[in-house]
């Protein structure tokens, strides 16, 4: 294998692909930077942002998947947000100012913007109007997930009937505080068909969880996404990041101490997939399915092989996921 393929990517290395002034160089960076990483493919992510910054950033994420070296390993932009629980807890490093009920009309807009690059838009299906954006986000030929919310049984049960297929990062975007039963957790794993997408960094759940979802959804339903933010791959400090300050700790959390939540992973994807290695949950091939073939699999994308074949191939050995370097 060449190597793996992430659906959340928020930004790599000080980039970052909701912040002003985003353009094609910056792209260019973070895509030969994660592909020398082990990351050969992967979603732009646009987190909850002012009109300002779709209007300004998707263009320019569009205009980057026409371009002929860039074109095979940007799958498409996942869209997460705006459309998203103001709660505590649930909204995470979300700002609360930018998110808004759903709306078809806007979701056109953007749509528009992103020159009909969406490929996966994370919602909160309780909203008010959140059916009806899920079945013309479907309709168009992108997938929903479910994320940032606070849903009921009969809520997520209708927003898999409208066409939802997955769920954006389950166990995070969602307050540290539930009930015991009912919850969003369970509601959700106990729908078979939903798509888990997961964070495995060793940070944003733990081992215990991981293990559960893996019992329960097996493999076959579950997609490891990095979920990194600007400043993952930097060293340890205080940034600015997402609109809010946020401390990077020797150990790889990244958080906002104000508001006492994680703001993304400090991980590019082998780093969590050699973290999933670790746990000795799945073989090789099983852990190549949810870091390769089920993340394609589930944005309906294929990768051009031929676009591929210089690179260094990923291998497995000794338990872990490394970079064969070419020594002839």
């Amino acid at each position: 294998m060449k190597g793996f393929v992430d659906l959340q990517v928020n930004g790599y290395q000080g980039v970052d692909f909701s912040a002003p002034g985003l353009n094609l160089k910056q792209i260019r960076y973070v895509v030969e930077t994660l592909r020398a990483r082990g990351t050969i493919a992967f979603c732009p992510t646009v987190i909850t942002s002012s009109t300002e910054i779709y209007k300004e950033n998707l263009p320019v994420l569009a205009a980057a998947m026409e371009e002929r070296d860039l074109a095979p390993h940007l799958l498409g932009i996942h869209l997460e947000g705006p459309f998203i629980s103001k709660e505590e807890g649930a909204r995470g490093a979300h700002l609360p100012q930018n998110i808004i009920p759903p709306d078809v009309y806007l979701y056109e807009q953007l749509l528009d913007w992103a020159r009909g690059r969406i490929c996966l838009l994370t919602l909160a299906p309780e909203l008010p109007g959140a059916g009806d954006l899920i079945r013309k986000a479907v309709e168009r030929g992108q997938v929903v997930s479910l994320g940032h919310h606070l849903a009921d049984r009969d809520a997520i049960r209708q927003a898999c009937q409208a066409g939802v297929a997955a769920v954006t990062h389950l166990g995070n975007g969602i307050p540290n505080l539930l009930p015991r039963h009912p919850n969003p957790l369970w509601d959700q794993l106990d729908e078979a068909a939903l798509c888990v997408m997961l964070i495995a960094d060793g940070h944003h759940v733990p081992k215990t969880f991981l293990r559960v979802v893996a019992r329960l959804k097996g493999p076959d339903k579950m997609v490891v996404v990095s979920d990194s933010a600007p400043p993952a791959g930097l060293s340890a400090g205080h940034y600015e990041t997402l609109g809010q300050e946020v401390v990077l700790e020797e150990d790889g959390r990244l958080w906002n101490p104000a508001g006492d939540h994680l703001a993304g992973s400090s991980c590019c994807l082998m780093e969590c997939m050699n973290y999933l290695a670790s746990l000795a949950l799945f073989s090789e091939k099983e852990l190549w399915l949810m870091g390769h073939e089920n993340p394609l699999a589930l944005i309906g994308k294929e990768l051009d092989s031929h676009a591929f074949e210089a690179f260094s191939d990923v291998v497995f050995e000794e338990d872990k996921f490394v970079i064969r370097m070419d020594t002839g």
